[in-house]
């Protein structure tokens, strides 16, 4: 990866709808070299995928919380399957520390957080859980320096 592959990731960043054309011009290179460079940074993986950010609180989603769950060791590999298929369960992470995992979870109401953190606690498995309700958001940014 070379500069001209950072600069086109940081357009991208920026807006993954940003035209081939417009990449071009910008780095001053050819239309056809944006797009070998694209095509081998997603067949590398250094591009995983391109999406779209929802506005989640003017879907509803305006319940946020983290979960932090402590879990028998011997049964953690089928914990986190099992948790892979919670609906509201949006990030698990595998974490050191005096717990084993971190959730993000997402719903729209108070009540469906409640479900989901009983699902989650009716794992078998799962020893307890410890949850914190976010109350706003101060930084989330989805782009990486390169």
């Amino acid at each position: 990866m070379d500069e001209v592959d950072r600069k086109i990731l940081e357009m991208l960043q920026r807006n993954a709808r940003t035209p081939l054309k417009r990449i071009a011009l910008a780095l001053n290179i050819s239309e056809g070299t944006v797009h070998v460079r694209l095509k081998r940074l997603l067949a590398s993986g250094i591009i995983r995928g391109f999406h779209t950010i929802l506005d989640e609180e003017k879907l509803g989603y305006n319940v946020k919380a983290i979960v932090a769950l402590k879990a028998d060791p011997s049964m953690y590999s089928r914990i986190l399957e099992s948790l892979r298929e919670v609906d509201g369960v949006t990030e698990i992470y595998d974490v050191t520390g005096e717990y084993y995992a971190i959730l993000k979870v997402k719903t729209t109401s108070r009540e469906e957080l409640a479900n989901i953190i009983d699902r989650i606690g009716s794992i078998k498995g799962v020893q307890s859980t410890s949850t914190m309700i976010i109350l706003r958001t101060i930084k989330e940014d989805l782009t990486l320096r390169i």
